[in-house]
Order: structure tokens, then C-alpha cells, then sequence
């Protein structure tokens, strides 16, 4: 049984579903600019949960979006669409902002080893669908024109605030919300606005030429795959209280029922106990990492240690400890490969405790302490077994490290032409081994290969 806590209902819940498969919606990303550790931490989530899933052998229908419209400065209905201003920036077209930005956010998908969903969607493949979405709330009630686009009324949909616990007469109140005299109240946001003449965005629809507001396009995106019954919906904690808000609202009164059953929060990524902020130059990508001799995998042990639902401090100290702590587990589940069976253990009490940590709220902290665990006992072929059964879940390369003989032979070479002072040959095989998909990281008195 999966236990998954509902940030809707503030508490643990029993995952169902029906015919043996999860019907499960992530927030994507908006690719108008370089994915960061901070924003990868959502996927590396999503990939447990979906792993998770498919340990209790379920089969999962996944969904995400890719937002390359809609999607405002601004979480509220404020600012120029965040793919304008990607395009002003660097000259490019939004589609060629799109597509580059897309194919480095699955590049990064690919080196963590995130299990993509079963469905991956722009939202630019679905505007007649919320076109159609759209209509449907005008004529059901839920929403009106203004000479700016069409608006949702939140007083139609008396449970608004309740995921994100805001007060509605607080919401009402216009704190932080632009004020604009044609909405009936001030938290109505918009579903479909109406686009300037030079906005370079925009489509045909009943409403004169426009584009879609952010949050229509997940409801959108998410019933046209998935119906409307959804059983999970993942995304940052920073959307709760209006992305997430405004998506309930136009699901269940576009259905006429509640949608989505649990919705989960993963909670910020800090580092060194900081906001990520470009003015504080702590913003890192997976190539920063990597730069400083770190893998994906790395990175992925990292996010492990700490519960989703937790803040996570990110250091450089911390990612050491995480890889030495990798390195570690690999090689003593090795060292269990090549052993007997030399001990009496109990694989069916390993596996209970294991699968309830992961069941618990996906509990990976603890599930490591059960790895861990297990690893200290006398080498036995059937703890490799039971490992490399677990590790359907960590998503760990355990084959990958065997690094090939004539990377060996080369890093050889390259540090005895290092110790030599031959700096000019050094560099040249370094250079040779890095094309080969090697990085090498010295120390004062060795130097350590490391996959890319």
C-alpha cells in the first residue's frame, strides 16, 4: 500500500486508482531558459514517484508539460510571456527558443536518468484544445470577457484557497494583484488574452487572435491524456497557491467533479542555506557540476539524503559527502557480486523494509538507511540480488563505472607525462580522454577517472 501526503487534505493518503494503473500529471518545465539543480530536483521527484509506482508492480500513464507559451513574468496575470522575452534576448524566434531550450532540458533528463513520462506535451500542440476548454467555462459560468481576454471567476468556485490556504477575502483584497477595473474580482486570472497587433504569439480564436494564459494549459494538457480523473499532480511548493489554485478551480468546474485525487509539493532547493539567485551567483547547472568533477549520478545520491518535502541545502561539501558516499555503496555491493552465499539473512525481511520506506511518502532517506544496513553484513551474492532489485527504484548505473582499458592506459599515460612535466602531451591526452567521454580529476598525489 502507498501512502502519499495530500498537500490538499494535510495528510498522509492511501494511493488508489483503477485498473491497476496511476494516472499521474508533473508540472513541466518553461524552456526560455537553462535548466538549474534547483529546478532538476522537481524531476528527480517525479522519476522516484513514477519508480516507486512500478515497484508495487502498477503500471503508471504519465503526463508533463512543456510550457513555450503563456506563461507570464509574473505567477499572477502580470508581465511580457516569458518566451518574448527569451526571444528579445537572444534574437531568436519563440519556436527556436522552444526547441533549443526543450532539447537541453531532455539532455539533463537523460543524465540523471529521470524516467520520462509516458506523454510529454507543448503546449502550443493543444490550443484548439483550450480553446474548446475555454468556451466551455463561458458557458457553464465560470468565466467572462473583458476587452484584455476571457477571465475565470473565482466566486464561482467556492473552494478556491484551499490548497494554497488563502483566506478568499484575502485574495479579494488585491494584495500583490495589479488592479484592472474590468475584472469582477481581483484574483479572477486569465484564461485566453487577447494579443496585442505586434505580439508575436498568438491564434486564431472566438475572441479575436490571442494565446493562452499559463494555467490553462495543464488542465488542458492533463484531461486530454489522462480524462478527468487524475490520481496524482506533482510540481514545486511555489505553485501552490496560484498555479495549482487556478488549475482545481477550471478542472472541477470544467468536469463538474473533483479531478485530481492527491496533489504533491516538492519543496526549494537552497544553497548554502540561500535562495538560488543570479545576483548571488549560486545558480548551478548539471555542466557546473560536472565542471568541478561531479556526475549526474552524484547529484542524483544527493537528492536521496533528503525528503522531498523538506527544503534541501545544497553545498559543494555536501555533494562531496554524497559522492564519496556513492562511490562506497558501488563498491561494496560489488564486493557482495562476487560472494557466496556465506550468511544467514533474511532477503523477504529486507524487502519489507525497503518497500516501506519507499511506500511511506517516498521515504527515499530511509530507504538508503536500509541499504546501507544490509551492506554491513558478511558479502552474500543474495544482498547483491536484493540491491540490484532496489535499485529499479535508485536508478543507479552500476555497470557504467567499469571504465574501458584504453581510458585506463590513457589516464596512465597523462599522469606520468604530468609527473614528467611534459604539460603539452599531458594536456593533449586529457583532451583525447574528455572526447571519449572521460573527465579526470587530479589530486596532489593520484588522479581519479570519471564518466561524463
Amino acid at each position: 500500500m502507498i501512502k502519499l501526503y495530500n498537500s490538499l487534505t494535510r495528510q498522509k493518503e492511501e494511493l488508489t486508482f483503477d485498473d491497476n494503473t496511476v494516472k499521474m500529471y508533473s508540472c513541466g518545465p518553461t524552456v526560455y531558459s537553462y535548466p538549474h539543480i534547483g529546478n532538476m530536483r522537481a524531476y528527480l521527484f517525479m522519476d522516484s514517484l513514477r519508480r516507486i509506482i512500478k515497484y508495487n508492480g502498477l503500471n503508471i500513464d504519465g503526463v508533463m508539460n512543456i510550457t513555450d507559451v503563456g506563461h507570464l513574468t509574473s505567477d499572477e496575470d502580470e508581465g511580457e510571456d516569458k518566451m518574448i522575452v527569451a526571444s528579445e534576448r537572444e534574437n531568436k524566434s519563440p519556436q527556436e527558443i522552444a526547441q533549443y531550450y526543450t532539447d537541453i532540458f531532455m539532455g539533463e533528463m537523460k543524465k540523471l536518468n529521470i524516467d520520462l513520462p509516458e506523454h510529454i506535451c507543448p503546449a502550443t500542440s493543444v490550443i484548439p484544445e483550450i480553446i474548446v476548454f475555454v468556451k466551455t467555462l463561458l458557458e457553464k459560468g465560470n468565466a467572462y470577457e473583458t476587452s484584455k481576454g476571457i477571465y475565470f471567476d473565482i466566486s464561482t468556485f467556492p473552494e478556491y484557497g484551499k490548497l494554497g490556504g488563502t483566506d478568499l477575502e484575502d485574495k479579494l483584497a488585491g494584495a500583490r494583484i495589479e488592479v484592472d477595473d474590468e475584472k469582477r474580482h481581483p484574483a479572477d486570472f486569465a484564461l485566453w488574452i487577447k494579443a496585442p497587433k505586434n505580439h508575436i504569439m498568438k491564434w486564431d480564436s472566438p475572441w479575436g487572435k490571442g494565446y493562452p494564459g499559463w494555467h490553462i494549459e495543464c488542465s488542458t494538457i492533463g484531461m486530454k491524456y489522462l480524462g478527468d480523473k487524475i490520481d496524482i499532480h506533482t510540481g514545486g511548493v511555489e505553485h501552490r497557491t496560484v498555479h495549482h489554485e487556478n488549475e482545481i478551480a477550471q478542472d472541477d468546474c470544467y468536469a463538474g467533479h473533483k479531478v485530481v485525487k492527491i496533489w504533491m509539493h516538492l519543496e526549494h532547493l537552497l544553497v548554502n542555506s540561500k535562495k538560488m539567485s543570479k545576483s548571488l551567483g549560486n545558480v548551478y547547472k548539471l555542466s557546473d557540476l560536472q565542471k568541478k568533477g561531479f556526475s549526474p549520478e552524484d547529484y542524483r545520491y544527493f537528492f536521496f539524503t533528503t525528503h522531498y518535502a523538506k527544503q534541501q541545502n545544497f553545498t559543494w561539501e555536501g555533494l562531496e559527502a554524497a559522492k564519496n558516499a556513492l562511490r562506497s555503496l558501488k563498491a561494496i555491493v560489488n564486493e557482495h557480486k562476487v560472494a557466496g552465499e556465506t550468511t544467514k539473512i533474511k532477503p523477504q525481511k529486507v524487502e519489507e523494509a525497503f518497500l516501506e520506506a519507499i511506500n511511506d511518502d517516498v521515504n527515499m532517506p530511509k530507504a538508503l538507511g536500509v541499504i546501507w544496513q544490509v551492506l554491513k553484513l558478511p558479502r552474500d551474492k543474495r544482498i547483491y540480488d536484493l540491491i540490484m532489485k532496489f535499485n529499479s527504484v535508485l536508478g543507479f548505473d552500476f555497470l557504467g563505472d567499469i571504465i574501458p582499458a584504453d581510458i585506463q592506459k590513457l589516464a596512465k599515460e597523462r599522469w606520468e607525462a604530468k609527473q614528467d612535466k611534459d604539460f603539452q602531451k599531458a594536456d593533449a591526452l586529457r583532451e583525447e580522454i574528455f572526447k571519449k567521454g572521460f573527465l579526470i580529476k587530479d589530486s596532489a598525489n593520484d588522479y581519479e577517472i570519471i564518466r561524463k
